[in-house]
């Protein structure tokens, strides 16, 4: 989409207020047509603004004072017509406006959502959920309220000014001239606030997302929380983030409070001023100051300075929206997965054969993680890996994967460098059965369909089957159509796997990874469980992160690792033979399930 890659950069740049109010008029001219009306309309209700306290001054002048009655109603009457465009053309503009907003508000969201969905899994390592959450709901609803309501207010007020000031020349140069005397001090005043406003709606920003993100982290991990009583901690750390949050909207609402009140008081200074004045000099008869003419200035320096006003208040609003829409921009400027390298190939008839050569890697400079990796996996071979946690084991599958990068060395899949195809085509022929089977919100059916969305029913239930899940699905009260609520809670653990296994046999994936996919399963369903996976393995090529080592006993090969390297590799009988690190792991794990 041409829009897009217009106000969305690759490179992310040093963010301000003006550069971020630049980036999202592109989003505002998606409607050009539109927002041409809308403008127009605002140019029309302005004039029509200034128009209908000019006849009044007229009708007093002309009609009133002379006590003149022909003409009187036919300007009355064109003083009603006046003001009822004006209300018609500001009821226009703002339905317009609103239809404009949302649809700016629409694309933003869409390619922030988008763009989440483009980074890359260190980068959700890094954030909370919960923050990323924020962005997506109250920064961009923080905008969206802004753009309703900010720039209709900020182009009348504008145009408004402009015309007071002209009209109010063109009665009196004198009067006018007493009128500005309040700018110097309301920019002063304005500037004082504002350069304490735009910080504190920032902090007050930043402070709701991370504690949107310590809610979400909270609840999410409710169990936990209350396994280790630990709610009192966790209420007094919301308590300690709901303070800050509480100190900068305080302070923020505070400061922008202010402004209506300097405008105030600025506005009854120019309106005593003007009366005193321009009532001295219409009783004197210097110029031609007439009572009309001071009627017209009231009302004048009233519109004056009320744009003032509302300038000044949107401006603090578009502050507070500049905030929310710097954090949007923070997510579309952050590097994206890296892109596939241009002659980047499509993965396609795939064996399963896996070599690792030399592959060593590391999440940060001071810590490598793993060192000098290599292993060679046949056409259906099963690859157990074990060893201490921290030894590296799920970070030989993000390499495998994509996920990350390996600093040097080289993984080759069917003898083609991983790097050299594309990460779409490389995932689509590798099925995940995790520890923590992750279930969506929604059927059953949908769940296992998530493998292959163009499966039909028949599959889907065949994939059922296969994974020993069929039986528990049909005693459901709805079957294949009942709805599991988020994370897929209302089923035990071990259902929720084999879900999960009937999932990845449903998606039919060249190479499979099952990591820990039984630590948290009771000894009778983990049976149900190794029997479906099984029949998953069959005829792929499979790598199994495995806690208990009497699950991998069949493994073709086993790869031992330690602090990041391959220390023994061998069959389960070659490496007991051994009697090293994997010998003394298996003694000890029969141990604890004979004390089990």
């Amino acid at each position: 989409m041409r829009l897009s890659r217009r106000i969305s950069p690759n490179k992310a740049k040093p963010l301000n207020s003006w550069s971020t109010i630049k980036r999202i008029i592109p989003y505002l001219a998606t409607n050009k047509g539109l927002l041409l009306w809308v403008l127009f309309m605002v140019l029309v209700s302005s004039a029509l603004g200034l128009l209908g306290p000019f006849l009044v001054g007229r009708a007093i002048d002309d009609y009133i004072v002379t006590k003149e009655s022909a003409g009187l109603f036919s300007l009355l009457f064109g003083l009603l017509g006046v003001y009822i465009f004006y209300s018609l053309s500001m009821w226009l503009q703002n339905y317009w406006m609103i239809g404009i907003a949302q649809d700016t508000v629409y694309v933003m969201r869409n390619q922030l959502f988008k763009k989440l969905h483009q980074l890359s899994i260190p980068f959700f390592d890094r954030r909370q959920h919960g923050e990323l959450m924020s962005r997506v709901t109250n920064d961009i609803e923080n905008v969206s309220s802004t753009l309703n309501s900010s720039v209709i207010q900020i182009f009348s007020s504008v145009l408004t000014l402009i015309g007071t000031v002209g009209v109010m020349l063109y009665l009196s140069p004198l009067l006018t001239l007493l009128t500005l005397i309040i700018v110097p001090l309301m920019f002063f005043g304005l500037r004082w606030i504002t350069n304490r406003t735009g910080k504190l709606f920032k902090e007050q920003q930043k402070n709701l997302g991370e504690l949107n993100g310590f809610i979400e982290e909270t609840i999410s991990g409710q169990r936990i929380v209350k396994a280790f009583s630990q709610e009192d901690k966790v209420i007094r750390d919301f308590i300690t983030r709901s303070e800050n949050l509480k100190k900068a909207g305080f302070l923020s609402q505070s400061y922008s409070g202010l402004i209506p009140k300097l405008m105030n008081l600025l506005n009854n200074l120019s309106f005593t001023v003007i009366a005193a004045v321009g009532g001295f000099l219409a009783l004197s008869g210097i110029g031609t100051v007439t009572i009309g003419v001071i009627v017209i200035f009231t009302e004048y320096s009233r519109q004056f300075t009320r744009p003032l006003n509302d300038l000044a208040n949107q401006f603090n609003t578009l502050l507070s929206a500049v905030a929310g829409a710097e954090r949007v921009f923070a997510i579309l400027d952050e590097k994206e997965e890296e892109v596939d390298e241009v002659q980047a190939s499509e993965l396609r008839d795939v064996s399963g054969q896996v070599d690792f050569e030399g592959v060593s890697f590391s999440y940060n400079e001071d810590d490598q993680t793993i060192h000098d990796v290599s292993f060679h996996a046949e056409k259906g071979e099963t690859i157990a890996l074990v060893g201490p946690t921290g030894a590296g084991k799920t970070t030989i599958i993000n390499l495998l994967a994509r996920f990350y990068e390996p600093n040097s060395g080289r993984i080759l899949i069917d003898g083609q460098n991983i790097q050299q195809v594309t990460r779409a085509s490389l995932r689509k022929h590798m099925g995940f059965v995790l520890q923590d089977s992750f279930l969506f919100q929604g059927t059953i059916r949908e769940n296992i369909r998530y493998g292959r969305l163009e499966a039909g029913d028949e599959e889907v239930e065949e994939a059922a089957k296969l994974a020993n899940a069929h039986s528990f699905i049909m005693k459901l009260p709805d079957g294949y159509g009942t709805i599991l609520s988020q994370d897929g809670s209302g089923i035990s653990q071990g259902q929720r796997q084999l879900l999960s296994i009937a999932r990845a046999i449903l998606a039919d994936p060249i190479l499979l990874i099952l990591d820990e996919a039984t630590s948290s399963i009771d000894t009778i369903t983990e049976l149900k469980i190794q029997e479906a996976l099984q029949r998953l393995m069959e005829g792929r090529t499979s790598f199994v992160i495995a806690h208990r080592l009497n699950t991998i006993q069949q493994s073709d090969l086993i790869l031992v690792l330690d602090e990041g390297r391959v220390i023994e590799k061998g069959s389960h009988e070659e490496l007991l033979r051994q009697r090293g690190f994997y010998y003394n792991l298996y003694r000890s794990s029969i141990k604890e399930i004979q004390t089990g």
